[in-house]
C-alpha cells in the first residue's frame, strides 16, 4: 500500500473528514491515533495534526513526540494541531476572549504564499476552539487573520511545517479543499496516484500474493460492500473464491430472488441458502433489539459455518469491511460505547479456524462505489441504499413473527418502488420502514379498524455518521400512505419520521 500522507487523531469529530477530502485529491492517507504512530514515519511525504475536544493547556492533553516529523517531513497543524504546534513550541495559547466558533472569514493574508495560492481574502472558514494561539511559537510567521483570530494561519520558517486554526476539512471551509491541496500537491510535493483503477491493480496483486492458490469463503449480502469485495478476490483468485448468499427471511420482498439473479452475471461462485425458517425459530419471542442482533449474529454463524463446511480445504474467509471500522476500533480513546451492535465487526468464533482477508479495509464508502465501478459492477447494485445485516428485524419493534415480516416487507416495497418511480430514490441516502408495536383505530369504510402503525424513515448522508431527514415531496408522501394502507392488510396509519442524527439513529433499534 502507498504510504503517502499520514494523519495524526487527536479524537477530533472531523478527523474522518480529513481523510475523506485528502482522498478526494487522489491522495493516498491513513488515519493513526496520537498514541499509536506507526513504526517508520519516515515512509510518509507529509504529516497532518487532527482537531481534539482537549485544550492543549489541560494536564491530560495529548502530547506526542513529533520529533521523527518536525522539519523533516511537511507538516500541517489544523486547529488543535495548530495550538499544539505554538503551546509547545515557544508561543502561547490562552482561552479566548470572544466567540470562535462557527463561521469566519479571513480577513487578512499574506501575499505570494503558495499556502494559500487561489484563495482570495474574504474567504469562508470553519472555527471550533475555545482556546486561541495569542502568540506565536519560535521563528514563526503569520499567514492569516479574521476579524476575532489574529493568529489563524502561520508558518514556521526553516520548516516546512504550517498551521491553521480553522477547519478546511468541513465543507463550511469555502477554500478549505484547495488549501489542503496547496500543501499536500505545491508544498509537499505528493502525487496525485491514489484512483480506483490504481487501487483495483495493487489490491489484485497482493491478494494474489497473499492467497496464492488457497479458497476463500465470503458470505455476500447483496449490498455494495460485500459485492465490490468479492469482484475484487474474484479478479484475484478466480473459482478458488465461493460465496454464500443467505436468506435469513428478513430481506425486503423477494430480496433473495432478485440478488440471486444479479450476482448470476457477475460470473461469481455464488450459493444460496434459504434459511428463513431457522433464523425465525431463533427470533421467536425476542424483543430486546441487542438480544436480536446477537440470536441473528450466532445463527447467520451456524449457517455459515454448516455451508462453509461443504467446501473442502478453505483457509480464508472474506469481508466486507472498510475504513470507517477499522478507524473506529483503534480510536483515541478507545472503541466507542456501544450504542448498537456492527454485524460488520467483531472476532470469528474460535471453532471456524480461518484466516481473515478483508480487500476494502483502507476504504470509505464513496471509495468502495467508484472501485466497484471501475470494475464495471452494475450501477443499480452500486446505488443501492445501505441496508442493516439484521434485516427488517432491527425495523420490527417488538418480537418478530412471520405475519409482521409479510407486513414489513409489504409496506417497505412499496415505499421504496414509490422512491425510484417519483426519481427521488438516488437523492436519498437511506430509506425504509419501521413496524410500530402499537395498534391504532381507524375506519375503512364504515367499519372500525384496530390495527398496526408504520414509520417511513428517509435521511441524508455520506457515511451514516450524520443523517438529517429528507423533506420529500408531500404529493409522494400523500400517494405512499394511501397505497400502504389500502394495500397492505393490517395497517392502517402511517407516519413519517422527521429526527436527525444526532440525536436519534438512522435505524430506530
Amino acid at each position: 500500500m502507498q504510504h503517502d500522507v499520514l494523519i495524526l487523531d487527536f479524537g477530533s469529530q472531523y478527523t474522518q473528514l480529513i481523510a475523506r477530502r485528502v482522498r478526494e485529491l487522489n491522495i493516498y492517507c491513513e488515519i493513526h491515533p496520537f498514541n499509536h504512530l506507526p513504526d517508520d514515519i519516515s515512509r510518509y511525504k507529509a504529516v497532518i495534526l487532527s482537531g481534539s475536544p482537549f485544550s492543549v493547556r489541560a494536564e491530560n492533553a495529548p502530547h506526542p513526540d513529533l520529533s521523527a516529523i518536525r522539519g523533516k517531513i511537511p507538516l500541517l497543524g489544523v486547529c488543535y494541531g495548530a495550538q499544539y504546534l505554538a503551546h509547545f513550541g515557544g508561543g502561547s495559547v490562552e482561552p479566548s476572549n470572544t466567540r470562535e466558533y462557527g463561521r469566519a472569514n479571513l480577513s487578512h493574508i499574506v501575499e505570494g504564499e503558495p499556502f494559500f495560492e487561489g484563495v482570495s481574502p474574504g474567504t469562508q472558514v470553519w472555527m471550533s476552539h475555545s482556546d486561541t494561539i495569542k502568540a506565536l511559537p519560535d521563528n514563526a510567521r503569520k499567514l492569516a487573520s479574521t476579524a476575532d483570530v489574529e493568529n489563524a494561519a502561520y508558518k514556521i520558517e526553516g520548516e516546512t511545517t504550517y498551521a491553521i486554526q480553522f477547519h478546511p476539512e468541513v465543507y463550511h471551509s469555502t477554500d478549505g479543499k484547495k488549501i489542503l491541496e496547496n500543501f499536500l500537491v505545491k508544498i509537499a510535493g505528493v502525487a496525485q496516484t491514489w484512483t480506483p483503477d490504481n487501487f483495483v491493480d495493487m489490491t489484485v496483486d497482493a491478494l494474489k500474493e497473499q492467497l496464492g492458490n488457497d479458497k476463500v469463503v465470503l458470505a455476500l449480502s447483496g449490498g455494495v460492500d460485500s459485492s465490490v469485495a468479492a469482484v475484487l478476490l474474484h479478479k484475484a483468485i478466480g473459482e478458488n473464491l465461493h460465496c454464500i448468499f443467505v436468506n435469513n427471511g428478513l430481506l425486503r420482498k423477494n430480496e433473495f430472488e432478485k440478488v440471486l439473479e444479479r450476482y448470476e452475471g457477475m460470473d461469481l461462485n455464488v450459493t444460496g441458502v434459504d434459511a428463513s425458517e431457522r433464523f425465525l425459530s431463533a427470533l421467536a419471542g425476542v424483543e430486546d433489539p441487542e438480544l436480536k442482533r446477537k440470536a441473528i449474529g450466532r445463527t447467520f454463524i451456524e449457517v455459515f459455518d454448516d455451508e462453509a463446511h461443504k467446501i473442502q480445504d478453505v483457509k480464508w474467509l472474506g469481508q466486507g469491511t472498510i475504513y470507517p471500522d477499522v478507524i473506529e476500533s483503534v480510536s483515541v480513546n478507545g472503541p466507542s460505547a456501544t450504542i448498537k451492535s456492527h454485524h460488520n465487526v467483531g472476532g470469528l468464533p474460535d471453532f471456524m479456524k480461518l484466516k481473515v482477508v478483508e480487500p476494502l479495509r483502507m476504504l470509505f464508502k464513496d471509495e468502495v462505489r467508484r472501485v466497484g465501478a471501475s470494475m464495471g459492477i452494475d450501477a443499480g447494485l452500486l446505488g443501492r441504499h445501505p441496508f442493516p445485516g439484521p434485516g427488517l428485524a432491527i425495523r420490527i419493534l417488538g418480537d418478530i413473527t412471520a405475519e409482521k415480516v409479510r407486513i414489513l416487507q409489504e409496506v417497505d416495497d412499496i415505499f421504496i418502488s414509490g422512491l425510484k418511480s417519483w426519481g427521488l430514490y438516488d437523492k436519498v441516502w437511506q430509506a425504509g420502514a419501521i413496524l410500530l408495536p402499537v395498534n391504532s383505530v381507524g375506519v375503512m369504510g364504515d367499519e372500525r379498524t384496530y390495527e398496526k402503525c408504520v414509520a417511513l424513515r428517509a435521511v441524508e448522508s455520506t457515511d451514516g455518521m450524520t443523517a438529517d431527514w429528507v423533506n420529500l415531496p408531500y404529493d409522494f408522501l400523500q400517494k405512499t400512505s394511501n397505497d400502504i394502507i389500502n394495500r397492505v392488510k393490517g395497517v392502517n396509519r402511517v407516519v413519517y419520521d422527521i429526527s436527525s442524527k444526532p440525536p436519534a439513529t438512522i435505524e430506530w433499534e
